[in-house]
C-alpha cells in the first residue's frame, strides 16, 4: 500500500501519513530499493486506530495510546485510557452537581437591598471568613463603601448561593469559579442551563467514541504481531 492509499480512506493528506508515521502513531513503513515508503494492512489499521481514538480521548492521548502500543508497554495504554474515563466521570460529575445547583437556583429571588459580609454570612450559615476566602478565590466580587466594608448585591448574593451548594457537594473553589464566571457571561441562569445541555452532549458524544475507540483498539491489539521484545510493566 502506498502512503496515498493510506490517507484516502480518511480523507487526509499523504503528509499527514507521513507525520503519524514519524511521530509512531503508525509502524514505521518499509522502503523499497528506491526508497519508497510500503505499507500493509497492519498500517492501515493502526492508522483507523488513532483516527478513532482522537475525537474519544484528544489528539495528545490517542498519540500517547499508539506509542506505548508500538513500544509494547500495554500497562501505559491500559493507564492512559483509564485516566481518560476517569476524567469523563469526573466532567459528568461536576455537570450533574452544576445542573442541580442552577435547578435550585431557578426559582431564587435574592433581596434588593445590599448586604453586608456579616448579613451574608448569617443568610448562607457559614463565617465572614469563609466569604473572604470565596472572594479571594474570584468567586464573590463584592463592591465597596469608601469606608472599606464590602456590599454584596443581588448577583453577589445569587453566586454566594450558588458557591454554597457546590462547597456542600465538595467541590474545590478553583472549579466553583469557574462556573460563577460562566453565569456571569452568560448572563444569568437561564443562558448556562442552556450551556450545560450542550455540554451535556459533547461529554454524551465523547462517551459514546470512546466505545468506538475502545472496540477498533481492541481489534487493532489482536491482530498486531507481538514484538519479540514485548514487556508489559509488571508490579513489584
Amino acid at each position: 500500500m502506498r502512503p496515498a492509499d493510506l490517507a484516502s480512506e480518511h480523507g487526509i493528506s499523504t503528509q499527514a501519513v507521513r507525520n503519524y508515521e514519524q511521530s509512531g502513531f503508525i509502524p514505521p513503513a518499509e522502503r523499497t530499493p528506491s526508497g519508497y515508503r510500503v505499507y500493509t494492512e497492519v498500517h492501515a489499521a493502526a492508522l483507523r486506530t488513532f483516527i478513532a481514538l482522537v475525537p474519544a480521548f484528544g489528539h495528545a492521548r490517542a498519540g500517547q495510546i499508539m506509542n506505548a502500543i508500538h513500544a509494547d508497554d500495554l500497562d501505559d495504554v491500559l493507564l492512559t485510557v483509564d485516566r481518560a474515563h476517569e476524567q469523563l466521570l469526573r466532567d459528568r460529575e461536576t455537570l450533574d452537581a452544576v445542573s442541580r445547583a442552577v435547578h435550585d437556583l431557578t426559582d431564587f429571588e435574592p433581596s434588593l437591598e445590599p448586604r453586608t459580609i456579616g448579613e451574608l454570612a448569617r443568610r448562607l450559615d457559614v463565617t465572614p471568613a469563609t466569604l473572604r476566602a470565596w472572594e479571594d478565590a474570584g468567586i464573590l466580587t463584592p463592591t465597596r463603601e469608601p469606608t472599606g466594608y464590602r456590599v454584596f448585591r443581588a448577583e453577589d448574593v445569587r453566586d454566594a448561593e450558588l458557591a454554597h451548594l457546590l462547597r456542600r457537594g465538595g467541590y474545590p473553589l478553583t472549579r466553583i469559579a469557574l462556573v460563577v464566571q460562566q453565569i456571569r457571561t452568560a448572563g444569568g441562569t437561564e443562558t448556562l442551563t442552556a450551556a450545560l445541555a450542550d455540554w451535556r452532549r459533547r461529554l454524551t458524544a465523547q462517551g459514546l467514541a470512546m466505545l468506538a475507540a475502545s472496540a477498533q483498539l481492541n481489534a487493532y491489539l489482536t491482530a498486531r504481531a507481538p514484538a519479540p521484545s514485548s514487556r508489559c510493566r509488571t508490579n513489584g
